[in-house]
């Protein structure tokens, strides 16, 4: 197994915290190889192995808990009177989890992670019952850097690494089987269906799956532009791709996609009067190589999948994202944290007089003195117009932040 220390080091500095840890994020982005890191982690630092309780659900081995009671009993069997560590991997499976996970935490001396492989796992009713008590840990396919490192690769040739990155996405298991396509193909296509199914399908017990993949494929193919439902049902209406639609019903699934985590949505927020605006937000997918199975391997370098790789990897080092809109102008990304706020436009390049004017105004129209920068795939030394910085993007990923 390769570290993945962000997502360790977060649950490291949770550990023996009266919190509950939810591990979230799309399937197969590594959270079960997380849980297992941590295992490691509590062994090597002095918790015997009798007190880490370790299930993942997908095992037929858990078959037969099938709800929160048998969730109590099964752990309740295996606790003795030391400090418990309780792994639960994709708990979502057992029903009414929730109600075993609050007792435990009433009952016994005990250290609660787990994950989930959708947005259902914070609910309402389990919000309800964990009120306060819990940290999320919202894990991602891999970052570029850590693709490099993933794959053994050095800091040599990085556009064509970058270019092989944009092609296979950034699921871990896809770096043991990037050689052969036929594999991949295969993986992704497995994974992208489990997702639909599983996750979106079987969980909100839909019935016109036709709708959804096409509302799937209009948003892989609009990927970065404002997307509504009244938009997406006008365009499946228009063009004949389903017999009929309605925007509240499209509005639906586009919650689903979410709850899923296969798409994140960013919202449109007004600059000057910081407030969200409720329109036309724009669409992200949450691992290129899982658009590229939907649409085919076409266009894989377009200036829209370079700004879901920005959007992404903000997201990993913890801002919260919206689109900014300031008057006629739009910039690509607010992103803030408690400490700062950063302005970024992504575009393929500068070397257009009229892209760099168009990309350039936007910011300097922006009357604050926080960070705004241009993210660019040009070979360029850090450039500065008055105050604006432009980052070449790979050197961007790979920096330390």
């Amino acid at each position: 197994m390769i570290i993945r220390e962000m997502y360790l080091n977060k649950m490291i500095n949770a550990k023996d915290t009266e919190f509950i840890k939810v591990i979230t994020g799309v399937r197969r982005s590594g959270k079960s190889t997380l849980l297992l890191m941590f295992k490691d982690y509590l062994l090597n630092n002095g918790v015997e192995e009798k007190n880490i309780i370790h299930i993942n659900f997908e095992s037929a081995m858990y078959d037969d808990i099938k709800d929160y009671k048998d969730l109590y009993k099964y752990v309740k069997e295996k606790i003795n009177n030391k400090r418990t560590y309780l792994l639960l991997d994709e708990v979502q499976n057992v029903t009414s989890w929730e109600k075993a996970i609050n007792s435990f935490n009433v009952d016994f001396d005990i250290d609660i992670y787990i994950t989930g492989s959708n947005a259902y796992l914070l609910s309402s009713e389990l919000s309800t019952l964990l009120s306060g008590r819990y940290i999320e840990i919202k894990m991602y396919p891999l970052s570029f850097k850590e693709y490099l490192k993933f794959n053994n690769y050095d800091n040599n040739n990085l556009d064509d690494k970058f270019n092989e990155y944009l092609k296979y996405g950034g699921l871990p298991a896809i770096t043991l089987i990037k050689n052969n396509d036929d594999l991949v193909l295969s993986y992704l296509n497995d994974m992208y269906n489990t997702i639909v199914k599983k996750d979106i399908i079987d969980r909100n017990n839909i019935k016109d799956t036709a709708l959804l993949e096409n509302i799937i494929k209009y948003i892989s193919n609009n990927i970065g532009s404002p997307i509504s439902s009244i938009k997406i049902s006008d365009y499946l209406n228009s063009n004949k791709v389903v017999e009929k639609s309605n925007h509240q019903t499209i509005d639906n699934y586009l919650n689903m996609l979410e709850k899923s985590f296969i798409m994140y949505k960013a919202d449109r927020t007004d600059i000057k009067n910081k407030s969200l605006l409720k329109t036309l937000g724009k669409y992200y997918i949450s691992d290129i190589g899982i658009r590229n199975i939907i649409l085919g391997f076409r266009n894989i370098n377009e200036g829209h999948i370079l700004e879901n790789i920005v959007y992404l990897e903000l997201l990993r080092r913890g801002y919260k994202v919206n689109i900014g809109k300031l008057g006629d102008y739009e910039v690509d990304f607010v992103a803030e944290n408690p400490n700062n706020i950063k302005y970024y436009q992504v575009t393929q390049t500068l070397k257009d007089e009229q892209v760099k004017f168009r990309e350039l105004r936007s910011l300097e129209s922006i009357n604050d003195n926080y960070e705004k920068i241009i993210l660019t795939m040009d070979k360029t030394i850090n450039k500065d117009y008055n105050g604006i910085k432009v980052i070449n993007l790979i050197d961007w990923l790979i920096e330390d932040e």
